[in-house]
């Protein structure tokens, strides 16, 4: 096989074999990034706990239920632990520094999430300061945080009255699977209250969630009818779910994402064949001259067949290359970012890669198959005087 020679034909338009592989890598790096977000869109509903269930208001996710209810919940049969969730909405130096803060009881926290895994730090700390909280291993690698540190924070949601920062005091950092995000901070819920009746900050005493984990055996759907009948009649009317359910919805409330990165990835997929199919046809036609010539001087139809499939293969895995490449290098800013709008665990994994690897190759395939072919059926005298 002359590689010389495939090294020479892609130098020769430079200029066109450089944007066919800049297409081709930006079209695999938004096939393996669409599947990456598709997979962390659902990654919530496949790692959804089967004993927990998730209270949230009839109106809306954003409409906030009264911390009064948690007692009258908590004492329905079936639920053995109890928790709530307050988004908190600040952000770290820059506006751009965005990510999820969660006001729970943290007292119960590891309770209802046995998911989570302190992998620094100190328990005690947490539970007993005031100021205290918990980030995931990924924030902390982000920012080198570490226990012991304060972090502080500049409110949106909860901006403090005197226009100044809330300092937190970083007393662990925990690491967990799905559902759980690993990108987020967690602190006591009676912190914020208590800055609110002190006046530190406009506070109502409510809470976006609540979530209980169930007691073995316990039957989940009595457990959901029974709290939502709690407050039918208001004054804030609840809407009770498996956690899965609730994650699947939260999903769809953007639309039907994977169907619409699915037909993107599909018209991405289609243009680029295109594109390489009619730089390899162009390639072909320009180099019928030189095939007769090497047809004359005794290279066989399979070589010239091998020549055309060869460069076409080449083309597509320099592509594939660049696409990989620029979907592992920026997976760490894509995740932050997802899970700063509270859509954890977007990952580039091997099936991923191989799946690229995969698209690289039938695109490698598809479009030097038909010049390869053409090239092999070429007669020697016919293609010097076609191309003279």
């Amino acid at each position: 096989m002359p590689f010389g020679l495939i090294w020479h034909n892609l130098r020769r338009h430079w200029l066109r074999s450089a944007l066919t592989i800049g297409s081709l890598g930006i079209a695999l790096f938004l096939i393996t990034a669409l599947r990456a977000l598709v997979n962390s869109l659902e990654a919530g509903v496949r790692g959804a706990a089967g004993n927990r269930i998730v209270v949230g208001s009839d109106v809306s996710l954003w409409v906030q239920l009264p911390t009064s209810y948690q007692a009258k919940i908590a004492q329905i049969e079936g639920v053995e632990k109890l928790i709530k969730w307050q988004w908190f909405g600040a952000y770290y130096q820059t506006s751009a520094d965005l990510f999820a803060q969660w006001a729970v009881d943290k007292d119960v926290l590891f309770d209802v999430y046995p998911e989570m895994k302190l992998v620094a730090g100190s328990m005690d700390e947490f539970l007993v300061r005031r100021d205290a909280c918990l980030v995931g291993i990924e924030l902390a690698k982000t920012y080198g945080w570490k226990p012991g540190d304060t972090i502080p924070l500049l409110g949106n949601t909860y901006p403090r009255a005197d226009g100044g920062a809330w300092q937190f005091y970083c007393a662990g950092v925990y690491e967990a699977r799905l559902p759980v995000d690993n990108r987020s901070m967690f602190f006591d819920y009676a912190y914020l209250e208590q800055a609110g009746e002190a006046g530190e900050t406009m506070y109502w005493p409510g809470c976006m969630l609540y979530v209980a984990r169930t007691a073995e055996g316990a039957d989940q759907e009595a457990v959901i009818q029974a709290i939502d009948r709690l407050y039918e009649n208001g004054p804030y009317k609840t809407k009770t779910q498996p956690e899965s359910e609730f994650n699947r919805q939260f999903v769809t409330m953007v639309g039907n994402i994977p169907a619409l990165m699915a037909a993107i990835g599909g018209a991405v997929s289609f243009a680029i064949v295109m594109a390489a199919l009619n730089t390899m046809l162009m390639a072909a036609r320009e180099r019928t001259r030189d095939l007769g010539i090497m047809k004359a001087l005794g290279f066989t139809d399979g070589t010239a067949f091998a020549l055309m499939l060869v460069e076409s293969f080449a083309i597509a895995a320099a592509g594939g290359l660049i696409g990989v490449g620029t979907a592992l290098a920026t997976e760490s800013a894509i995740a932050f970012q997802l899970s700063a709008n509270l859509f954890p665990g977007y990952e580039i994994t091997p099936d991923m890669i191989m799946g690229a690897v995969a698209a690289a190759i039938a695109i490698g395939l598809v479009a030097g198959i038909v010049p390869a072919w053409r090239a092999s059926r070429l007669r020697a005298v016919e293609a010097i005087r076609a191309g003279a």
